[in-house]
């Protein structure tokens, strides 16, 4: 009788994209070339905001919008907003992209198979706001188990079916820490953290924090770097900030 020896299955290491803001609406051809170049090495999760896209139609509709501690507080009158055009517009949108790309994904939000489920944050002072309490990652293991990438809208449920804002930032650290995650990258319009003129490769918390206190990080790029030492210190290993090229900044806790 003869005998086959089994090749055990590999288990690809996964990694989350976040996109937001002005980055998502001005996606290159530079973005779709690398970002097939990192499927042949990660399965890849993609959750995105669309907070410009939220600002204009709000606008349009006279809904009077603003943050409390970096959190948009979110009215019923803006939570319809919010569904409508992540759901509706921006997701729709960003899949047709990847798919035109030649990119095999699908848009989901947190109505699909109660993927993100969450509660009020503090619906006294944010309004229609959640924090994410459970993720359906069954959902994301057969659809990455099938060669779809996944394209989460940053809109989760309450276990009744409302709607809530989910902090884009939030929502990607949440799915990567689910998925067990090797690494965020949180995709900006810029190339990672420069100091002096000089893009740095890889840096730790301390250094940024050293950083922040002498202005060469200053600006824009300070609520950047908070968000990703915000996902570091939630557990995931490494968080980078990265831009068109998809690869930038890399940043890790010390020791690691």
């Amino acid at each position: 009788m003869t005998t086959f020896k089994s090749t055990p299955h590999t288990v690809r290491e996964r990694m989350v994209i976040k996109l937001g803001g002005s980055t998502l609406e001005g996606l290159t051809e530079e973005f779709f070339k690398n970002f097939k170049k990192l499927q042949q090495q990660y399965d890849l999760i993609i959750t995105h905001g669309g907070g410009p896209a939220i600002n204009r139609t709000l606008e349009a509709q006279n809904i009077t919008s603003y943050t409390v501690e970096g959190i948009r507080v979110t009215s019923e009158a803006a939570i319809d907003v919010v569904q409508s055009t992540l759901i509706g517009i921006v997701n729709p949108s960003l899949v047709h992209e990847l798919t035109q790309a030649g990119i095999t994904a699908v848009g989901l939000n947190g109505f699909d198979s109660q993927l993100l489920l969450a509660d009020y944050l503090d619906e006294a002072t944010y309004g229609f706001v959640g924090e994410v309490k459970q993720i359906n990652t069954n959902l994301l293991d057969r659809l990455i188990e099938a060669g779809i990438v996944p394209v989460i809208a940053c809109v989760a449920t309450t276990t009744e079916g409302q709607a809530l804002n989910i902090n884009g930032d939030t929502v990607a650290s949440e799915v990567a820490l689910a998925v067990n995650a090797k690494s965020l990258l949180l995709v900006t319009d810029v190339d990672g953290i420069r100091i002096q003129e000089q893009y740095q490769d890889e840096v730790t918390p301390q250094m940024i924090n050293a950083w922040i206190a002498s202005e060469d990080i200053y600006g824009g790029m300070i609520p950047k770097v908070q968000g990703a030492l915000t996902c570091l210190q939630a557990g995931i290993p490494t968080v980078q900030i990265v831009g068109a090229a998809l690869t930038g900044t890399i940043i890790k806790s010390e020791g690691k």
